[in-house]
């Protein structure tokens, strides 16, 4: 008499799974920062805070180049860092605060599904933002907007953010290095204003700096909803989506390549559990 050998269970959830899961509970655990209030302030105060100080100073300084709504649309666009960049970089000083970060990396759960779906909720969140700044670049700052750009100008914005979260992930490996994150998503985020063309044309930047703007996938993204408002021909506005795209794309492949190596970097220093 033969018996049939007992299957193994599996041990690893499934891709899927362990990624709905962890953007789901992020909200509880590392998300638990962004609270309610943090959320409302960022998508309606903050945006319009932002936008306003430097709608003055533009219009102060009277420069033909970059009138109000020039700059008021960088600045919508640019608002999504406080949630791409900011909140996923937090998440990293969240799990080592809680000291659940060194049982993360050794669970069975699928590491890359774990690692995007804290990318979610911060993505939504982006969403929100961009989308309120722009009702209020249109309706208080008088932004020209067609309604035949409506669709183009969506699909910009969609692609940035994605496009973003891939970075601020890639800035959150990195933090896994660090004591904190504050101070490298501080950096870029503030840099990111000033390379990316928020506030003025990347030809007024010495010519190194013009490229480490390219770098950024913000840039493009800023490019293309400024095209898609100026009502530019199909193939210019697909060459910036496509270039928000490809370095959207690179920054995930980074974020997902380099997490390795940080985390190696991490444990052998320590930092993986000091915060």
């Amino acid at each position: 008499m033969t018996t049939e050998p007992l299957a193994r269970p599996a041990l690893r959830p499934s891709f899927w799974r362990t990624f709905w899961v962890n953007a789901l509970f992020a909200p509880r655990t590392s998300l638990s920062f962004m609270r309610i209030d943090f959320i409302v302030g960022q998508v309606f105060i903050l945006s319009f805070t932002q936008m306003l100080f430097f709608a003055y100073v533009a219009e102060l300084a009277k420069n033909p180049t970059t009138p109000v709504s020039y700059v008021v649309i960088g600045n919508a666009v640019a608002t999504m860092t406080y949630a791409t960049v900011f909140a996923i970089c937090g998440t990293t000083d969240s799990e080592k605060n809680a000291g659940t970060m060194e049982h993360l990396l050794v669970s069975p759960a699928n590491r890359i599904a774990l690692y995007l779906g804290r990318g979610v909720v911060p993505l939504l969140i982006a969403l929100a933002t961009v989308t309120v700044s722009m009702v209020y670049a249109v309706d208080v700052f008088h932004a020209p907007f067609a309604i035949s750009a409506t669709f183009p100008v969506a699909v910009s914005l969609v692609l940035t953010v994605v496009a973003m979260v891939g970075f601020g992930l890639l800035l959150a490996g990195v933090a896994l290095w660090l004591r904190s994150s504050n101070q490298i998503a501080n950096i870029f985020l503030f840099i990111g204003f000033v390379l990316a063309g928020a506030n003025f044309p990347l030809s007024y930047l010495p010519v190194p700096l013009q490229w480490a703007g390219e770098l950024l996938p913000l840039t493009w993204g800023i490019a293309s909803l400024r095209a898609a408002l100026a009502g530019a021909s199909g193939s210019t506005v697909l060459f910036l989506w496509g270039m928000t795209a490809l370095e959207g794309g690179v920054a995930y492949a980074m974020a997902l390549g380099l997490w390795q190596v940080f985390e190696r970097q991490a444990t052998r220093t320590g930092s993986i559990v000091r915060f």
